[in-house]
């Protein structure tokens, strides 16, 4: 059903009883009493946050009560603002986790739940901050024992379990540093991740429960691990539906190593897991344990993410303490309003730097829920009886989640109540224009929807939603705080109502500390300051609007590019949104050595939708045409429109535009795409052999004839 409201047209719009109950309006309010400097407005602070960065992150740091030592009394937090290697907060010391679990220690706070576990048969289970902060400090003790000290690596092969938000906070609590790949991910492509860090500790599940079904992991995680020499101690976390609750991974370990000398030290073999009640070891209750923080300097590593790698290796890419600490309290607790009494819901493989904004939410008095099932147990749209069910008043998606259910027709609205949800949080790409209007028609009229821009470079967002301003529809509201956001064109001249690379011209705390196993630095300084030195290009492509709104239009290096003309890629799959025969599309752009330019767009069709010989019938392929013409321009319209069985995405559910791109122009497709970093490898077979078929034709049509 087609809606009609228009781009541009306000879809929300905070009251001013809404404005004054926000962190924010409290935050500015702070400001002008303890600093003297009156804001009115987002963008008073937004200038404010983007011309005194130092001044306004340390006031951030005081109005939250940062927990720490050594920061000063200046007023100053960065000490050095060159980018790279911007200096915050040279003397202070502090742990992530005895921020997070501060409120543990509150008298009206303790007993509330912090965290909730839900399953996909609705069952949910509750612990309290205290009964939370119990287990993360046994859990640590564990991993002292077991000689983890800090600046060691802890990683994880679990899905998003409370087990897995209890690994990270028990990890940094002791200052070690924390990985997580999700058991979906292949075999080869978590060593590609974990064999960089050498860690001394893994994590994992041998099954966990996925739409209904048990999917068994067991020897994938003995490979992994035997394949890790550094790891000394194995923990195995049982989800409730392994056969052998206990496990003991080193019995299949031994049999599938029959030579000893393969591995000369056998690793020590754990169960742990966490109850409200406390954690359980080989099903004996661990003792108490007094919680204890490790306090490590500002920049102290937190966490490592990875670049998704579909070309290549995976970057490690590492996050400290104080940066993380002070953008969750920025982002979520004042870009999203996120506070005491709020319930923060995604459904985020943890491969996909989506699951560390469940900590990140808890930083700021927010409860969480984790849920470790399918997205669409059941129904499509079974993350709206989620958010029913446990009363969330945040969710955060991608916004292919929310086109899938635009598309299949259900109205979440009419099924379910969804009275408690004031906010959507839409991330992963660019959402599109039909669904930012359908969730505002047949989900729920008067909620904030936000789509975000930012990416597991900083953990957080550039581009996105904040409390004070209307939302309108197809833009980004804006920079969050502190984010000095311009578009630039080639020369690097700030443009306007036009299409420009997405740089950040000063530093942000959560910017990463490093690559790892970058010694020189060299690799960090390529992929964001190679273009503009000293200017940080993040690679995607946006446009500034007159309203101070953003629109973004895909990542650069999928660009196309057409008679000197650049196009977003994400422009063409907002139109798409608007033909019910297309469930997901892909299109590339490929300079041909002749000077030409190929532009195909790959459609994944409904059942019988195809001819014979199952290709685009006619007048599907004139209808997408012309809905792309209409949409966007007439540059826009493919060259050739091809149904293809499946589009490549990696485990964040993204679109492998330059992977694809890479094999028609020729790459060697071993190189061109690391199947390890998809989730559903099985599909770019179909490219690889469409890319050797066009440059086949290519070679043939350029060779003179025998006449």
């Amino acid at each position: 059903m087609e809606t009609t409201i228009d781009l541009g047209e306000i879809t929300w719009e905070p009251s001013e009883e809404f404005k004054h109950n926000t962190t924010l309006w409290d935050f500015m309010q702070w400001t002008l009493e303890h600093r003297g400097i009156e804001l009115k407005t987002y963008r008073d602070v937004l200038k404010w946050s983007v011309d005194d960065t130092s001044g306004f992150w340390d006031a951030v740091r005081r109005y939250f009560d940062v927990l720490g030592e050594g920061f000063g009394d200046t007023e100053r937090a960065l000490t050095r603002e060159m980018m790279p290697g911007a200096e915050w907060y040279p003397n202070a010391t502090l742990n992530f986790t005895e921020n997070v679990l501060k409120y543990a220690n509150s008298p009206e706070q303790r007993d509330e739940v912090a965290l909730l576990n839900v399953t996909e048969d609705g069952t949910q289970t509750g612990f309290t901050w205290a009964q939370l902060e119990n287990n993360v400090a046994q859990l640590a003790q564990l991993l002292k024992d077991s000689g983890v000290e800090p600046g060691d690596r802890v990683a994880a092969y679990l899905p998003n379990i409370p087990e897995a938000l209890i690994g990270l906070l028990a990890a940094a609590s002791i200052g070690a540093v924390w990985t997580i790949n999700s058991p979906d991910l292949s075999v080869q492509a978590t060593l590609d991740r974990l064999q960089q860090l050498e860690p001394k500790v893994l994590l994992g599940v041998k099954s966990y429960q996925f739409n209904g079904k048990t999917i068994d992991r067991s020897a994938q995680l003995v490979e992994i691990a035997d394949q890790l020499p550094s790891v000394t101690t194995r923990i195995l976390v049982p989800t409730g539906i392994d056969a052998d609750s206990s496990g003991e991974p080193s019995d299949a370990a031994a049999a599938s190593n029959p030579n000893d000398a393969v591995v000369p030290s056998r690793p020590s073999v754990l169960s742990y897991r966490a109850l409200p009640s406390g954690g359980v070891v080989l099903e004996e209750p661990l003792p108490a344990t007094e919680p204890s923080y490790h306090r490590v300097p500002f920049a102290h590593p937190l966490w490592v993410l990875f670049s998704s790698g579909t070309t290549g290796k995976p970057k490690g890419i590492v996050h400290g303490h104080g940066g993380m600490l002070l953008e969750a309290l920025k982002g979520p607790g004042l870009n999203h309003d996120m506070r005491r009494g709020d319930l923060y819901y995604v459904a985020a493989n943890t491969s996909w730097m989506v699951w560390n904004t469940l900590v990140n939410n808890l930083i700021t008095g927010a409860s969480v829920v984790t849920y470790a099932g399918s997205p669409m147990a059941g129904r499509v749209d079974h993350q709206f009886k989620i958010i029913a069910e446990t009363g969330a008043t945040m969710f955060a998606t991608g916004a292919a989640y929310l086109s899938l259910v635009e598309k299949s027709g259900l109205v979440p609205g009419a099924e379910y109540d969804l009275s408690k949800m004031r906010s959507i949080l839409s991330t992963g790409s660019p959402l599109p224009d039909s669904t930012w209007a359908w969730v505002h028609t047949h989900v729920r009229p008067d909620v904030h929807l936000g789509s975000d821009s930012g990416g597991t470079d900083i953990c957080s967002g550039f581009l996105g939603s904040n409390p004070l301003e209307p939302v309108r529809l197809g833009e980004l509201q804006g920079p969050q705080l502190a984010v000095a956001v311009e578009a630039w064109d080639d020369s690097g001249r700030r443009v306007f109502n036009d299409v420009g690379d997405m740089t950040i011209t000063r530093p942000m705390p959560s910017m990463p500390v490093f690559f790892w196993g970058d010694a020189d630095g060299q690799k960090y300084r390529d992929a964001y300051f190679e273009k503009f030195p000293g200017v940080w290009t993040h690679g995607d492509w946006i446009s500034e609007l007159p309203s101070g709104g953003f629109i973004v239009h895909g990542r650069s290096d999928a660009t196309l590019n057409r008679q000197g003309v650049r196009l977003g890629s994400a422009d063409i799959y907002s139109a798409m949104q608007h033909i019910p025969e297309v469930t997901d599309s892909l299109v590339i752009g490929v300079e041909e050595a002749d000077g030409g330019y190929y532009m195909p767009l790959f459609v994944v069709l409904r059942d019988g939708q195809t001819t014979e010989n199952g290709q685009v019938s006619a007048e599907l392929a004139e209808r997408i045409k012309t809905t792309i013409r209409s949409r966007t321009s007439a540059r826009h319209v493919p060259d050739e429109i091809i149904a293809v069985p499946g589009v490549p995405t990696t485990h964040a559910g993204k679109r492998t535009e330059v992977p694809v791109k890479k094999l028609f122009a020729g790459h060697d497709p071993e190189r061109a795409v690391n199947r390890g970093s998809l989730q559903n490898p099985e599909t770019i077979d179909w490219f690889v052999a469409r890319a050797n078929a066009y440059r086949d034709k290519k070679i043939s049509s350029a060779k003179p004839s025998d006449a």
